[in-house]
């Protein structure tokens, strides 16, 4: 049976509602409506925009900022790369923006920004110009997206699209991660689903027979430490980039092993 006009517009209506108060956790981060505007941190500035499409490995591998699969550790698609002007190192891993299309009528979508995920690092190419190829060369501040991502703000058709950016906030779910890896006396611990600005800058462990360890950066927001912490609870204590810590006593238990995760408080956003 054939539906008319009002039936199809009803229907339609109806979808709509139902997408919008249904959203996956990826989703969520997508939109700024008012519903859940985000907290900004500095002014727009200007920058451009990439995507890479689905069949690209990286989601998988998680990047430069060592989160493993962006899935199965919550990230989703709302995640982005940075080139070296914006990436510090990998300092800021695990901060975030928002991002909005301008000045170009025919591809942006109006009215709509998305809020992602620092995950990835968008490595230059010498071997092009910084204006006919090389996106991610200095000093270009470029931005690299999940096509699923990039489409909420633009038509696909449009590739390298001029954006605005600010750092805000990150809401998160739960408490920060603390997977612990490694072996003998050295240590591994990646963080993770770090809510405030995001991004750590200084990580200490404490176990119950020592005193408060340094750790230092490996890579991303792996951090690690050469000790004797074994059969002892383990507390972290995490600084972030505006000068907040947060300190979690006893998130490990005594017999935790290599391999698993802990989960400890969070910060404000």
């Amino acid at each position: 049976m054939s539906l008319n006009l009002t039936q199809t517009l009803t229907f339609l209506l109806v979808l709509l509602i139902t997408i919008t108060v249904n959203p996956t956790s990826a989703d969520r981060y997508y939109s700024s409506s008012s519903s859940s505007t985000p907290t900004p941190l500095a002014e727009w500035a200007s920058a451009r925009a990439t995507y890479y499409a689905p069949s690209d490995p990286r989601d998988v591998v998680g990047g430069a900022c060592g989160y493993g699969d962006l899935l199965k550790s919550g990230y989703g698609m709302a995640t982005v790369g940075l080139s070296s002007s914006l990436f510090n190192r990998g300092q800021i891993c695990g901060g975030c923006f928002e991002l909005r299309c301008v000045d170009d009528l025919k591809w942006c979508i109006p009215g709509t920004s998305i809020i992602v995920t620092v995950t990835n690092y968008c490595a230059p190419n010498y071997g092009l110009l910084s204006d006919g190829g090389g996106h991610c060369n200095p000093p270009n501040k470029h931005f690299v997206l999940p096509i699923e991502a990039f489409e909420k703000i633009a038509i696909w058709k449009a590739s390298n699209m001029p954006v605005q950016y600010r750092r805000i906030k990150c809401r998160r779910e739960g408490g920060i991660r603390f997977a612990i890896d490694g072996s003998g006396y050295f240590y591994s611990v990646l963080i993770s689903n770090v809510a405030g600005v995001g991004d750590v800058v200084a990580v200490k462990i404490k176990g119950s027979r020592t005193g408060w360890l340094p750790m230092g950066r490996n890579w991303g927001q792996n951090w690690h430490i050469s000790a004797d912490l074994k059969n002892q609870p383990l507390s972290f204590e995490v600084s972030t980039s505006d000068g907040v810590t947060l300190t979690s006593y006893n998130v490990a238990p005594k017999d935790w092993k290599f391999g698993q995760t802990f989960v400890g408080k969070q910060f404000e956003s």
